[in-house]
């Protein structure tokens, strides 16, 4: 089951972000907390997809 939601997580920060998607920092942000609740683990990727597409483009 949590498989799945990572990826749908990972599914919808890849729509979001587009070109700004990286999986490397994908994975930092879903490992880097430990083990979450995945209600937190949604909401905590939903935060981080959206100081993505706030942060100015690297390229």
């Amino acid at each position: 089951m949590g498989q799945l939601e990572i990826l749908k997580l990972r599914a919808y920060a890849k729509e979001q972000l587009g070109d700004k998607f990286s999986l490397s920092a994908f994975h930092d942000e879903v490992l880097g907390a430990g083990a979450l609740p995945l209600g937190v683990l949604s909401t905590r990727i939903h935060e981080w997809v959206a100081a993505q597409k706030a942060a100015p483009s690297s390229k």
